[in-house]
């Protein structure tokens, strides 16, 4: 049986919770979205064809001599492929630095996946690049967004180092719902954010300028996927390096691990964002989603990370089906919906590039020990790979442990990843990892 016939039956059992829930359109965001963000009737045939561009104010920017620091942003809409074949607009933001490159070569480029925003479109990282902190209330809904991945989007701009950020498919375009953590949709995002940068006019990336890749947690496992599938789907966009921090390869693992969390709220957006790419799966949602369940999920959908953690820290998802169960447990008891969750595994295939993997010893919010595996697993295949743990002190918090390591690694991460951009080599460290 093919992928994408599993996929319908399985994912309808993860979506155990979400099917009615899930509206056929998006829920209207807590916050009005700019009219850029509505995709066209038709899109382009091309992946990475540009749709529409504009000027993007940055929330913080500062008057420089040669023009605004650390650089000029330019939102754009661009065109991918979803993971049922489909066509799909995907918003985002290119950022040219002011800073020089002095590398050597053609200036980089680096497609950074932005990690977990939320599913509400006002969560969207190239909206949050503009406005720093969200805070609105519309629809009885209050709403709270902080742009943190502006910390390594800067970080990258000060070296010279050209950015790229993706909002993945659904979240600010206002056509359907976030697909969160989906692996192809991920994938396919990242690479055709490149595709797109390298197409837009006015700009120091050239056809010779190496390509990076930087995520972490959402991001990381967006990161991992795009090296996993660029040799098949963007062969012409070769990429050099990427830093896939604290990936969900695993979502069996990754379920488990956020039930009852601070970050609960995920599990909502897992769902609605399976329902969103296999229809088929919401019907069987409805045999265990309780209308309580239902609403839930709705009401996730216009949510970013802030408004869940404050409303959903701690919750289970027993709390939403009519047997107590929870999602693991109704994961293992459908086979249509452990074959979709199966499907979205990370570290089958042999990445592009030489990766590093660094995730948290001590995360128990997306599992350091199913990142570790990825990492094994793509050295099996042949990748090259740097595995990196990182020793931070445990705590009672799943979200502090998940979260510690994006901080306390962030410089290391920026500075390996620029120096496979000048091209200085990595050893991999695979003999390590068993």
């Amino acid at each position: 049986m093919s992928p994408r016939t599993r996929m319908p039956a399985v994912v309808l059992a993860l979506l155990l919770s979400t099917a009615a829930l899930v509206p056929a359109q998006p829920a209207r965001a807590a916050v009005t979205i700019p009219a850029f963000y509505t995709p066209p009737n038709t899109l382009p045939a091309a992946d990475g064809a540009l749709i529409r561009t504009e000027p993007l104010p940055l929330a913080l920017s500062l008057p420089g001599i040669s023009g605004p620091l650390p650089g000029r942003a330019t939102r754009i809409m661009y065109k991918s492929t979803d993971s049922t074949g489909g066509p799909v607009a995907i918003t985002g933001a290119y950022l040219e630095p002011a800073a020089r490159w002095t590398g050597g070569g053609a200036r980089p480029l680096v497609v950074l996946a932005p990690g977990t925003m939320g599913q509400g479109d006002q969560c969207s990282t190239s909206l949050a690049l503009q406005r720093g902190l969200i805070v609105g209330t519309e629809n009885n809904q209050t709403t709270l967004s902080v742009g943190y991945e502006v910390l390594a989007v800067y970080r990258l701009l000060a070296k010279g180092i050209a950015v790229v950020t993706t909002d993945y498919a659904g979240l600010g375009t206002t056509d359907r719902v976030h697909t969160y953590v989906n692996r192809v949709d991920s994938g396919h995002a990242v690479l055709d954010a490149a595709r797109a940068a390298r197409a837009l006019p006015g700009t120091s990336v050239t056809a010779d300028s190496r390509v990076g890749l930087y995520g972490y947690s959402q991001g990381g496992g967006a990161v991992a996927a795009a090296a996993e599938l660029q040799a098949t789907y963007a062969p012409e966009i070769a990429v050099t390096a990427g830093y896939a921090g604290a990936p969900p390869a695993d979502l069996t693992g990754v379920v488990a691990g956020i039930d009852g969390s601070e970050l609960a709220g995920a599990l909502g957006w897992s769902i609605n964002g399976f329902a969103q790419a296999e229809p088929e799966l919401r019907p069987i949602l409805d045999a265990y989603l309780t209308d309580a369940g239902r609403a839930v999920l709705t009401r996730l959908s216009t949510m970013c990370v802030g408004d869940a953690i404050l409303s959903y820290a701690g919750k289970r998802s027993s709390a939403w089906t009519r047997d107590g169960k929870t999602l693991a447990a109704v994961i293992a008891a459908e086979p249509a919906l452990k074959a979709f969750i199966d499907d979205q595994t990370i570290g089958t295939r042999k990445p592009s590039g030489v990766i590093r993997v660094a995730t948290g010893v001590f995360d128990n919010l997306v599992p350091h020990a199913q990142a570790r595996t990825m990492a094994a697993d793509w050295c099996r295949l042949g990748g090259t790979v740097v595995y990196d743990p990182i020793v931070l002190p445990w705590t009672v918090s799943p979200l502090l442990n998940h979260f510690g390591p994006l901080l306390t690694d962030q410089p290391t991460a920026v500075d390996w990843l620029t120096r496979r951009l000048t091209g200085t080599p990595a050893t991999s460290n695979c003999a390590s990892l068993r």
